[in-house]
C-alpha cells in the first residue's frame, strides 16, 4: 500500500520532518565512550561549507594530512588512540605513498575514521594544467572528500573534484604544525596551546588541521583533554567507515 505523504503547514512532508527530528536526536545522544550532548543543531540543512567539510554537528573534527614517511604505523596508532576514546577523525593521505601500504587506509576505516583524498603526489594544483590537475585528483585515495594540498584551490579545482565525485574539504583551525622555527617544528605543547586558544567560532562545528609528519599526533591526547575541559565535543566514533563519506558528516 503506498505511503501517504501528509504535509505540515509550511508544505514539508510529515515523513521528512520526522526523519530530520530523529537524525538530530541521534546526534545529541551521548555514548559510553564519547562526549556528552553537543549544542543543538538546526533542523534545516545548511549549504555545504568547504571549510567545515559538511560538519553541521557542532562537534570538532580532528584531521591529519599527508603521510608519516619516517613511521608508517603512526597514522594507525593515533587512529587507535582516538577510537579507544570514542573519537572519529579524518585522514587525508597522499596516494603516492598510501598505495604502497594499502593496509593503512583499510585499517583507518576499520577503526572508524574517515579517509580522504589528498591527491596522488601533493602538487600545487593551481599551477598545473587542467589535465594534470584532474589526474592528480583522480589518482588520489578513493573517497568523496578531497583536501587540496596547501589549501590551494579555486573554481577550477572545485569543478574538477565535483566531476570526480568529491567535495572540497579544508579547515577552520590551522595548527601551523609544519612551520619551522630555527629548523625545528613546533612541539606538542605549542600545538596544544594553539588549538586551545583558537576562536570558539572556529572550533565549534569546525575542523582542526594537523599533519602526520609533525608533532601533531603527539599533541592529540592533550588537545582532546583541553577541548573536553572547555566544553567542546568531538566527533563520535560509531564504527567502520567506507569510501563514501556522507554530507552532512555523520555526527
Amino acid at each position: 500500500m503506498p505511503v501517504s505523504l501528509r504535509r505540515l503547514p509550511d508544505g514539508r512532508p510529515l515523513l521528512l520532518a520526522i526523519v530530520l527530528v530523529i537524525a538530530l536526536t541521534v546526534c545529541a545522544l551521548p555514548s559510553a565512550t564519547a562526549d556528552e550532548t553537543p549544542p543543538a543543531a538546526s533542523a534545516a540543512q545548511a549549504a555545504y561549507d568547504q571549510q567545515r567539510c559538511g560538519n553541521q554537528s557542532g562537534r570538532v573534527l580532528l584531521t591529519f594530512d599527508d603521510w608519516p614517511s619516517d613511521d608508517v604505523a603512526r597514522a594507525t596508532r593515533v587512529g587507535a588512540h582516538l577510537r579507544d576514546r570514542g573519537i572519529r577523525a579524518a585522514f587525508f593521505l597522499i596516494n603516492e605513498y598510501a598505495r604502497q601500504h594499502p593496509q593503512v587506509a583499510q585499517e583507518l576505516r576499520r577503526q572508524g575514521h574517515f579517509v580522504g583524498n589528498h591527491t596522488y603526489s601533493h602538487p600545487h594544483l593551481p599551477g598545473l594544467t587542467e589535465d594534470a590537475a584532474r589526474r592528480e585528483i583522480r589518482d588520489g585515495v578513493r573517497s568523496t572528500l578531497f583536501r587540496p594540498p596547501y589549501g590551494a584551490y579555486g573554481a577550477r579545482e572545485t569543478r574538477i573534484a565535483a566531476d570526480l565525485g568529491h567535495r572540497v574539504c579544508t579547515w577552520t583551525v590551522d595548527t601551523r604544525d609544519w612551520e619551522e622555527t630555527k629548523d625545528r617544528l613546533p612541539d606538542a605543547a605549542t600545538l596544544r596551546e594553539r588549538v586551545r586558544n583558537a576562536p570558539a567560532a572556529d572550533l565549534r562545528g569546525g575542523v582542526v588541521l594537523g599533519h602526520l609528519f609533525t608533532n601533531f599526533a603527539d599533541a592529540v591526547p592533550g588537545i582532546v583533554e583541553d577541548l573536553r575541559a572547555s566544553g567542546y565535543h568531538l566527533f563520535r566514533n560509531t564504527g567502520p567507515t567506507t569510501v563514501e563519506i556522507p554530507d552532512p558528516l555523520p555526527c
